[in-house]
């Protein structure tokens, strides 16, 4: 993985035990692919996609980042991932179920010598929505952060995750939103959490741009045709380029002023600190 990449706009999860669907995410334009040992693969079939992912043909170059989803820390399960790591060829590990930031150093100690960088998914069991600043102490390995309501939903006994009229419901809300807190507050990449409905585009956009108005700067995907609409969301408009380089161009003619106008509005140094991070997004590979 370049180091000097920007983050990955969409994250496409694929069962690691389908050669078919594995090749098929590869072949597709996200930014990076999860190859997941977890949820989508069922205990018998944990050894046949260790297999399958240290079978992979090596890179060329190009394509999506490789990360694997290993199993949760302390299960029979993960101890096997450890043992099958070296035989993968991919850029990082996604981490689940992690409860604050002792577990991704612990799982990086564990790793030693090797070094990957780790995406922890933050909030998947109750007592996880306690630790969110603790990332902060996490180490250099932590790369990004994503949150989970499924999986949490089902940690505290929900019926639904979803009000009445169908919004989520205030618990994910807010472990959304501690998620995105606690990311920035790491240094790490804040990530969207899934959309569930594949089949909903129009709902996807609106959550997708949602959540890169809220500062998030990536998003799970569990399906193929979520890959386009997601890194369209999480690229900045030309518009928004044109108008966050005027931000900067103003500051760096007056390099000394606090306040400026720019385009008929009053902007400050948080606005030159937003048009940098807009100039940074839009340098997708």
């Amino acid at each position: 993985m370049n180091p000097g990449a920007s983050p990955p706009r969409s994250w496409l999860f694929v069962p690691a035990d389908s050669n078919k669907k594995i090749m098929k995410a590869l072949a597709s334009d996200a930014d990076a692919v999860i190859f997941d040992l977890e949820d989508s693969v069922a205990l018998p079939q944990k050894s046949i996609a260790r297999e399958l992912l240290s079978l992979l043909p090596t890179r060329d170059g190009g394509g999506p980042q490789r990360w694997v989803r290993v199993n949760p820390l302390g299960s029979a399960s993960h101890a096997e991932d450890l043992d099958a790591l070296d035989d993968f060829d991919v850029d990082g590990i996604v981490l689940p179920k992690t409860e604050n930031g002792d577990d991704v150093a612990d799982f990086c100690a564990a790793l030693a010598p090797r070094c990957l960088p780790v995406h922890a998914i933050v909030t998947e069991t109750a007592a996880s929505l306690f630790g969110l600043l603790s990332y902060r102490e996490a180490g250099s390995s932590l790369a990004a952060m994503s949150w989970g309501a499924e999986d949490l939903s089902a940690a505290l006994g929900a019926s639904s995750k979803f009000t009445a009229n169908g919004e989520l419901a205030f618990t994910y809300k807010l472990a959304r939103s501690l998620c995105l807190a606690g990311a920035v507050a790491a240094e790490a990449q804040p990530v969207d959490g899934v959309f569930a409905d594949f089949r909903d585009e129009a709902g996807l956009v609106a959550e997708a741009r949602a959540a890169a108005a809220e500062g998030f700067t990536g998003k799970l995907a569990i399906h193929p045709d979520q890959v386009g609409p997601i890194n369209a969301a999480f690229t900045p408009s030309a518009e928004e380029v044109e108008h966050a380089r005027a931000i900067i161009d103003a500051f760096a003619a007056d390099p000394s002023a606090g306040v400026l106008s720019v385009a008929g509005k009053m902007v400050d140094r948080p606005h030159l600190v937003q048009a940098q991070a807009v100039l940074a997004r839009s340098r997708q590979r």
